[in-house]
């Protein structure tokens, strides 16, 4: 694997096709009637030199497009298994999600969990899957970009005869033309906006060698976006969390460590009105009722005071008030606070009165606060009632048996205990409002027409509940950055090309060549307004009678 030496005396690293310098072809089993493969300028990468190390075949693993593309599929696939179904920060906030899924989706659910994707964009896999992406992109990038950018750089002006004729752009005239033909070729190039070199009786001419690095710019831009999606898995540098917060209630703010806190003082909905002239024909058109007018959340921002012991209640310091609404954020060291979703008229307290079946004489009332119900309830003449089991979001499982959906008492169902003092074995008595219906639920429907004592709904207390979306996004100007070179690398390769040009007199005779990246038609139609005032022959076009 050592370097070669050109019959012009340039050092040719191992693995090259040609000369960078005068062109020369390297490869003597190479048909000399083909056109040149200018690709990477014939220089050698890396990729295709040394194979034997592990660290050349690492390095040859990445710098393969293919791989390239592979990784971004499998990132493509698994974004798109992503969302089949819910991400983990939209389900209910108090279950356990390898639950949820499971009874949401069957086996299905509980394989979403155990490969992650219900956590997809902080799962492992997908962490690993960007990192080897922008390896990949930064192998793949070295390999391609520092060959080229040498053999660029050391290109020389004078060429061989073969290096010319295997150009896709190349013209032989045999005439005896003076040195003014060639002034005034360099100058037609000059006015043309080339930047031309000449050596003896030769001319190399070459504009818009900056549009060769625009892939290489559109990398950088995918390097830091992906620098940046990475960054979003540290600490502290990006939250994107979802808080349900009820009327009346104070909670800790995700991502804030508990050095933040909200209360909802009060949940507003507002409809536009159907009546209104203004408003009606624009509501008939909808087709529905109610129009939403306004979701606004009247909160206060509250700070977390000194060090809290566990078990102790923090305290708080008011820090703000502000009016939450859509496109309105409430927004606070680095946080900002986004009116996502609202829930009226969740349950909140149930008010039952215990009363004799036959006569309705009552033993008293009693009041179960659905989020922390009191087990036991001493009523009137040595009366109780106990919670044996509480749903708050009722429903059957697979085998039949009482469950609960969720911990938020959207269908609330019990089953309580009733004690009378001169009776040795208590009562039981399921009920539940399921549908916003009082019933005794499945399967104890006919179960208690023996019971001596029933209780009846006398009173029930409802809230609102606001849906707020914590974020914080110390990442965005980096990947926005990103973009921003990446449509800047687009615009670079898309509207400018690599043209160069090719002069060379012999003792009778004149070979003009040129090259491109792209736009082969532009340049022949450059090159006939540059040779229009001289008598050399227009290049021709040799893509059609020989193999690229």
């Amino acid at each position: 694997m050592s370097n070669h030496v050109c019959k012009c005396g340039a050092t040719i690293k191992y693995g090259a096709i040609i000369c960078e310098k005068c062109g020369r072809q390297l490869d003597q089993n190479t048909d000399d009637k083909s056109l040149i493969n200018m690709r990477y300028e014939g220089s050698s990468r890396r990729s295709q030199t040394y194979k034997k190390t592990i660290v050349d075949k690492v390095w040859n693993f990445f710098s393969s497009v293919k791989v390239g593309v592979w990784l971004i599929a499998i990132a493509i696939i698994g974004a798109a298994i992503g969302s089949i179904f819910p991400q983990e920060t939209f389900i209910p906030q108090n279950v356990d999600p390898a639950e949820y899924y499971k009874k949401e989706y069957g086996y299905a659910g509980k394989l979403y969990v155990d490969l992650g994707f219900n956590n997809l964009y902080k799962s492992w896999w997908f962490t690993l899957t960007l990192g080897l992406i922008g390896t990949s992109i930064i192998i793949a990038s070295l390999d391609r970009f520092i060959p080229l950018y040498r053999a660029l750089k050391n290109q020389g002006v004078e060429r061989h005869d073969s290096f010319l004729k295997r150009q896709r752009l190349y013209s032989r005239t045999e005439k005896q033309l003076d040195q003014n033909t060639m002034d005034m070729l360099e100058k037609k190039l000059k006015d043309s906006r080339y930047n031309v070199r000449q050596e003896g009786n030769s001319i190399l001419a070459e504009k818009g060698r900056f549009s060769r690095w625009g892939p290489y710019v559109n990398h950088i831009g995918l390097i830091l976006i992906l620098f940046g999606g990475m960054l979003r898995f540290l600490p502290g540098m990006y939250v994107d969390q979802f808080i349900w917060v009820r009327e009346g209630e104070t909670v800790a703010i995700k991502g804030t460590n508990n050095e933040y806190y909200l209360k909802n003082d009060k949940f507003i909905f507002e409809v536009y009105d159907e009546n209104d002239e203004k408003y009606k024909e624009a509501i008939i058109r909808a087709g529905v009722g109610l129009v939403p007018k306004n979701y606004q959340t009247n909160a206060i921002l509250y700070k977390q005071v000194g060090d809290k012991l566990p078990g102790e209640d923090p305290t708080l310091e008011e820090v703000d008030r502000f009016e939450i609404q859509v496109n309105k954020p409430m927004k606070f060291d680095s946080f900002a606070l986004y009116q996502m979703n609202f829930k009226q008229n969740e349950f909140k307290s149930l008010t039952f009165q215990l009363e004799e079946r036959d006569s309705g004489k009552s033993y008293g009332s009693f009041t179960i606060d659905l989020f922390e119900p009191q087990a036991h309830f001493n009523l009137e003449e040595n009366r109780s009632v106990t919670i044996k089991e509480y749903y708050p979001d009722y429903t059957l499982n697979d085998k039949n048996l009482p469950s609960t959906k969720t911990g938020i008492p959207n269908n609330p169902g019990f089953i309580f205990s009733m004690n009378e003092p001169d009776e040795e074995k208590a009562e039981l008595l399921a009920l539940g409002i399921i549908n916003d219906k009082l019933i005794i639920p499945p399967p104890f429907e006919g179960f208690f027409n023996d019971n001596e004592l029933t209780l009846r709904l006398t009173d029930y207390e409802l809230r609102n509940v606001t849906g707020l979306t914590v974020r914080k996004d110390h990442t965005l100007w980096i990947i926005a950055l990103g973009g921003f070179i990446f449509m800047v690398g687009v615009i670079q390769g898309m509207y400018w090309q690599h043209r160069r040009v090719w002069v060379k007199r012999n003792d009778n005779e004149w070979l003009i060549a040129a090259h491109t990246n792209k736009n082969y038609f532009g340049l022949q139609r450059e090159l006939e307004t540059i040779l229009a005032e001289t008598k050399l022959h227009l290049p021709d076009d040799q893509y059609n009678s020989k193999a690229t």
